[in-house]
């Protein structure tokens, strides 16, 4: 006899933006899309729910109070190099773009490209999917 399996559990997306309208945006949403949102104002914050796991994609400012955006992205890299990270921010220069994907990101996308934000996070987040599939037939 076949298990039927439970509901299909919300993949978890962290958002760090350190402005608040910012951050109850994307946390509407991320819930719109289907995600569960989660919310962090700071680096640190961002680097605790990081550490805890289970994400399944990081979308980060490039420009955060008392720090920055890459370095939140590199230092998230050097524990977790599979977790897609997405830069949304409203600084699109190109070296700003470059620095976020040389810091280990899959994507940049600038604010207030709406367009592009959905098929991105379901895209980043369908890679990772098929990516730790394929990975896990190897082992």
């Amino acid at each position: 006899m076949a298990m039927k399996s439970g509901p299909a559990t919300k993949k978890r997306v962290l958002c760090v933006d350190d402005d608040e309208d910012t951050r109850d945006m994307m946390r509407v949403l991320l819930g719109a899309y289907g995600y569960e949102a989660v919310i962090a104002a700071s680096v640190s914050d961002a680097l605790e729910s990081a550490r805890s796991g289970g994400l399944s994609l990081c979308i980060v400012d490039h420009w955060l109070t008392a720090s920055n955006g890459i370095e939140l992205c590199r230092q998230i890299r050097a524990f977790d190099p599979n977790t897609p990270i997405l830069f949304y921010s409203g600084t699109g220069c190109r070296g700003d773009i470059q620095k976020g994907l040389a810091a280990g990101a899959q994507a940049y996308l600038v604010k207030p490209d709406f367009d592009h934000l959905k098929p991105t996070i379901d895209r980043l987040i369908d890679e990772a999917v098929s990516q730790n599939s394929t990975s896990d037939l190897k082992t």
